[in-house]
């Protein structure tokens, strides 16, 4: 009697393009659908929330009490996010990433300062709303992951696939706010030559939005872009001399084009 044929797993093993995909995915969305549980009847609950990220990659997002998602948030933590672009053509062809865990709401005594910035670097208007009473950052600690690059292309990840080891890193958050700071006010050409010499962006007054251990978010408005450092540095004084370093680069790769 022959044997079942035995299933082909449809999950991939994670490599290190999947892993850069999916990083890229997270630190680029500015939205995403976010599903909870509803408070009065368990049942699913989806919304869309606008995104940023924490220096380790940790999804956050700003919400008002009287939003349903953070109703039910407050009774009931879990949750997943949806990340990715549909782009043209079949929506399902292009990558998206399920980010699942539990929302952790920031108090005064948290890192609501350091939220705030990232968050408003990459979202300006909330500005007008951000310190509101009712209004509250929260941090979603990733429990696992699903990333789909495509038709046939299926992972399933761990946080630590997705997130950086900040251990060491600690002083990265102070030298973070006064560099961005800095780059933007007196060294904007030097952002947009990162964006267009490494991002291949068109040209613009490009905004450096936050600089974590593996790279730089940019922005021009509604658009984003992300510039991944090759090397990571170890240690946040390496972090001066590379930005130097990638700004000579670029000027010398657009003069050679």
């Amino acid at each position: 009697m022959a044997r079942p044929a035995k299933k082909k797993d449809p999950l991939l093993p994670v490599d290190a393009e999947a892993r850069r995909l999916a990083k890229d995915l997270l630190r680029r969305a500015r939205h995403g659908a976010l599903a909870t549980l509803d408070p009065e009847t368990g049942g699913p609950l989806a919304t869309r929330t606008a995104l940023a990220t924490d220096l380790d990659g940790a999804p956050v997002i700003l919400t008002s009490t009287l939003s349903a998602h953070t109703q039910a948030l407050l009774k009931d933590p879990r949750c997943s996010i949806l990340l990715g672009e549909p782009g043209k053509g079949d929506p399902l062809a292009h990558p998206r990433l399920t980010l699942i865990g539990r929302a952790g709401r920031i108090g005064p005594a948290g890192p609501r300062e350091r939220l705030k910035r990232r968050y408003l670097a990459r979202h300006p208007k909330a500005g007008l709303y951000v310190d509101f009473p009712d209004f509250s950052f929260w941090r979603l600690e990733v429990a696992r992951a699903s990333l789909n690059g495509g038709f046939g292309r299926a992972y399933a990840m761990t946080p630590a696939d997705l997130l950086i080891d900040m251990t060491g890193l600690e002083e990265l958050a102070d030298f973070e706010a006064g560099a961005v700071d800095h780059m933007n006010a007196d060294h904007a050409e030097a952002v947009a030559l990162y964006a267009r010499a490494f991002c291949r962006a068109p040209a613009g007054d490009w905004l450096l939005t936050g600089l974590d251990p593996e790279g730089l978010d940019l922005a021009l408005g509604d658009r984003v872009e992300r510039l991944w450092f090759e090397t990571p540095p170890g240690a946040p004084e390496q972090l001066r001399p590379l930005l130097v370093r990638l700004a000579k680069e670029a000027r010398e790769r657009l003069a050679a084009t």
